[in-house]
């Protein structure tokens, strides 16, 4: 009896000398940030108590971390401790109040709802770590962008393709797209991030996904893949993402039934709005991969079997997944341009339209929400054929086509904007094909990319990602972990920047050199955070002055496009006869030898402006990469990472010697005048050592070749043999070759009214 007073004592002068944190158990987001704030605690070697949401009174500790999850607990919490209460009531928002009385401290986060909560509780996880929890004053948050979310291509199997599929990284990942272990691990990051909207993409996912009951040998027992290689002859629409050739030889990679399926995705599903984020299921059209040539079905628009199995598969879909946020439609890119009763819209009416008005009937309380997308088609045929959609219907528009690294505000929207009505808002997808191997980082100009989209009256939210790549695991390092990291784990920084900023676009940089700071002790944040900026300003430079919107027609990691659908590998000519990017102000190269040889004033940016802030970049980065390498010590991430900012300088050294080698090269061109091409050789071999120092940065951290689905190929090395022909393309020149006519642009065209 001694010995268990002993005991109680014992325990009440820990609980004395403890953090406690109080929070609500049965509440996933609040447990969620609890489990962040037990983690930060832990690696600090402190102590914490965890109560339930009842103990807010009746404890001496001299810390205490209140959680409240709803607005009315927040305002018993409040009430409570005297404090200011919440400031907003909108969804995902929280107030962070600090109250020092009687030599206790506590810090409580009064929340909105359960997101705002955990959004809340996770920056009191990121104080403990990042040691500035003592500086916590009191604070309000609330979203600045509704929904921000991630484009996830999904390669599901060989039978139900994804759009990326004829890809290295897709077919490595189909393991992946069925482990639950990824995808709580992509959860649990999307959530530290601030990212609450999962957009899963695929051409025809429904026989992986669902059992039909009219269709049931459409359902799709294990997860093949094929063990016959890829390569760069596949379309660029998907419609021979699967072939004879392929499916004569696949492998399982996991044994399942179409009931483990939809139990997993059940899973997926329930974990993510645990993590508060939604989920949408994404298709093109009219694809019948998995099911073509079962029932009569075909991909023909025509087919009325076609038609009655999409119906029934929507209903399907809508059914056996109660927590289905919404689902996204394509009018292509495998539709025909007809009218009448198998037109496009009426093609998608008849088949999701009232699919999910078919599920609805028999779950009248469901809500589905329809994102249609702007692709291929026109909006006013959208609006006109689904006005008697329901539910929420929002439309879904290419923001910056396939390259956000670009310019901070693209023009693309502005079309489409006075169109845009607060019952039908758009949702922007934000493509990254810009960048698949690079951990990159500029929280400048994320903040000014996402301060430019327009207002929560046109907006609902957008969802980044890539076509030509797949953000599961990455599998281009060469000496990667076991298990290989997640993507949005190598790129930290990069997804930090992206949903923090998006749901609070104010916040400072401090919290970025921080978080650096945390991460690599080893070197001087701001330092690391300087040269990390310099190194990735790289991109949006060269991409804003060599346009190629799509992302078949310009990657600029490797200077190169498709080799079948656009040009490959861009030469000093391509260059020449290239253009910019409109709306970024940019003049491309013919434009500025016109007004440089007629004497007229530069109205824009020169070419040799955007070479000399490349080279400036370039410098810089390399300069403090070097210093940074003193002290990287044994840290392999730090390594990698400044490795990153090497590569990524030295692709701006080449891209500034490309520009100016091909700004002479114009100049001779018209003039005829030997020094000028003189100096574009010289300036094209300083390229091709540029080149080779990137190309040796690179392949020092990456396989190569691999194979992009939306460029084909790409062996950074090997790409050198076609950098040296470019010195020969400069000294045969032959002037006169390249006109001052204005060219043809061949855009994307976005929207359609």
């Amino acid at each position: 009896m001694k010995y268990f007073a002993l005991l109680l004592m014992g325990e009440a002068v820990c609980l004395a000398q403890s953090t406690v944190l109080v929070y609500d158990r049965d509440v996933p987001q609040s447990a969620f940030a609890a489990a962040e704030i037990r983690k930060a605690y832990a690696s600090s070697g402190r102590s914490l108590v965890e109560q339930g949401s009842g103990a807010l009174s009746g404890n001496t500790s001299p810390l205490r971390l209140v959680i409240a999850a709803d607005r009315a607990h927040s305002r018993q919490v409040s009430d409570a401790l005297a404090i200011t209460g919440l400031k907003s009531e909108a969804a995902q928002s929280y107030s962070i109040r600090r109250q020092v009385k009687d030599g206790r401290t506590t810090i409580a986060v009064l929340a909105a709802d359960a997101a705002g909560a955990m959004y809340g509780g996770l920056d009191l996880a990121e104080g403990i770590r990042l040691g500035t929890l003592a500086a916590m004053r009191d604070s309000d948050h609330s979203a600045h962008i509704e929904r921000r979310g991630i484009k996830f291509n999904v390669p599901l199997d060989a039978r139900t393709p994804s759009y990326s599929d004829n890809s290295d990284a897709a077919q490595k990942n189909i393991p992946e797209m069925w482990s639950l272990d990824f995808w709580y691990k992509f959860l649990d990051e999307m959530a530290r991030h601030r990212f609450n909207v999962l957009s899963l993409w695929n051409l025809h996912p429904f026989p992986s996904l669902v059992k039909v009951p009219e269709y049931p040998d459409v359902a799709l027992e294990d997860v093949k893949r094929s063990l016959v290689p890829m390569d760069d002859t596949y379309s660029l629409n998907g419609d021979d993402m699967v072939r004879p050739a392929t499916l004569s030889k696949l492998e399982t990679v996991k044994r399942m039934t179409i009931g483990e399926k939809i139990g997993f995705w059940r899973n997926v599903m329930q974990y993510a709005h645990e993590r508060g984020i939604e989920v949408y299921w994404f298709t093109w059209n009219i694809f019948t991969f998995g099911a073509e040539g079962k029932y009569g079905i075909t991909p023909e628009q025509t087919n009325q079997k076609t038609i009655d199995y999409f119906r029934a598969s929507v209903r399907e879909l809508v059914l056996t997944y109660p927590l289905l946020d919404g689902i996204g439609i394509t009018a292509g890119e495998q539709m025909q341009e007809r009218q009448g009763e198998f037109s496009k819209e009426q093609w998608l009416w008849k088949t999701y339209g009232e699919g999910i008005l078919d599920a609805k009937k028999l779950q009248p309380d469901r809500h589905v929400r329809l994102i249609h997308r702007y692709h291929q088609t026109a909006q006013g045929e959208i609006l006109d054929t689904f006005k008697r959609y329901p539910d929420t219907l929002d439309l879904s528009f290419k923001y910056a086509i396939a390259h956000m690294y670009s310019i901070p505000n693209p023009p693309f929207i502005q079309a489409a904007l006075p169109n845009i009505v607060p019952e039908h808002r758009t949702w922007l997808t934000v493509r990254d094909d810009d960048i698949y191997s690079f951990r990159w980082g500029d929280p400048a100009y994320a903040r000014d990319f996402i301060r430019n989209m327009p207002g929560p009256d046109k907006v609902a939210g957008f969802y980044m990602g890539p076509d030509g790549y797949i953000w599961g695991r990455e599998f281009l390092s060469t000496e990667p972990e076991r298990p290989r990291d997640l993507v949005i784990g190598k790129r930290w920084y990069s997804f930090m920047l992206w949903g923090r900023l998006s749901y609070e676009p104010d916040l400072p940089d401090s919290l970025f050199v921080g978080s650096i700071a945390q991460r690599f002790p080893e070197v001087p944040a701001d330092k690391m955070f300087r040269a990390w900026s310099e190194a990735s300003k790289v991109f949006p430079q060269i991409t804003r002055f060599f346009w190629g919107d799509i992302d078949a027609r310009w990657f600029p990691e490797a200077c190169l496009s498709h080799p079948r659908f656009a040009k490959g590998f861009y030469t000093v000519q391509h260059f020449m006869e290239g253009q910019t990017m409109p709306g970024s102000g940019v003049l491309d190269l013919v434009e500025w030898r016109q007004r440089k040889l007629s004497g007229q004033a530069m109205d824009g940016t020169t070419p040799l402006e955007v070479a000399d802030a490349l080279a400036q970049h370039a410098t810089e980065a390399l300069r403090m990469v070097s210093e940074l390498r003193r002290s990287q010590g044994a840290n392999k991430d730090l390594r990698l990472t400044l490795g990153d900012m090497e590569a990524m300088a030295h692709l701006g050294d080449y891209y500034a010697a490309k520009i100016r080698g091909a700004a002479d090269l114009a100049l001779f061109d018209k003039t005829g005048k030997a020094e000028q091409r003189e100096s574009a050789v010289r300036y094209l071999q300083i390229a091709l050592d540029h080149w080779k120092r990137y190309a040796s940065s690179y392949a020092l951290q990456y396989e190569q070749p691999k194979l992009y689905n939306r460029v084909g190929w790409v062996d950074i090395p090997g790409l050198a043999a076609k950098v040296e022909q470019d010195i020969a393309i400069a000294r045969l020149w032959v002037p006169g070759t390249v006109p001052d006519a204005a060219k043809v642009r061949y855009d994307d065209k976005p929207f359609r009214k």
